[in-house]
């Protein structure tokens, strides 16, 4: 990888950064869940809900460079503007994220089968749609519930962010309990 260090980068290069001993490190801003499930091996976990109380941790070696890392992207990048708001310079986003790095075959730790945010996301919202469907039958206004889930998913597909995942981040089995820095 040059010198110049780009806000983005592919598997491959990020695969050649981790390889040619330039001490970058691999944070994954996902969720504890997410990053039990599987993660790139090195990375540390620092998910993007505890960031901001944790920057400290990361600035006892602002010099070194920090590759972002979520499931597609979009948190990864989130992270990005706020270390680089912090004072981070040296700071790249994994293309396409941990999807990315999978499809590639890139090494990858599994470990334990808790769903993945996308996926809880896609149970409740389901869930929300089947029930107010099923009880605007007995009740025609709850029908409504079915739409207040559809406008909540184009807007989440929309603006690239998720309220049901920020609440659903907040139950226990997705509470980030440490700090890996």
């Amino acid at each position: 990888m040059p010198d110049t260090i780009p806000a983005t980068a592919d598997v491959m290069q990020i695969s050649q950064l981790l390889q040619n001993g330039s001490g970058a490190r691999l944070i994954d801003v996902r969720t504890e869940a997410e990053f039990n499930q599987a993660h790139i091996p090195g990375s540390r976990h620092l998910p993007l809900s505890t960031l901001r109380k944790n920057v400290a941790e990361l600035a006892s070696t602002p010099q070194d460079h920090l590759v972002l890392v979520c499931a597609g992207g979009a948190r990864a990048e989130q992270a990005r503007q706020l270390l680089q708001t912090a004072g981070f310079s040296r700071l790249t986003v994994l293309r396409g994220g941990l999807n990315a790095w999978e499809q590639s075959e890139a090494p990858l730790h599994r470990g334990s089968s808790n769903w993945t945010m996308e996926r809880q996301v896609r149970l409740v919202a389901g869930m929300l749609v089947l029930i107010g469907v099923l009880s605007s039958l007995a009740f025609e206004p709850l029908k409504w519930i079915a739409g207040f889930v559809g406008a909540g998913l184009t807007f989440a597909a929309l603006s690239n962010t998720c309220a049901m995942a920020k609440v659903l981040s907040l139950l226990p089995h997705n509470h980030a309990r440490r700090c890996d820095c």
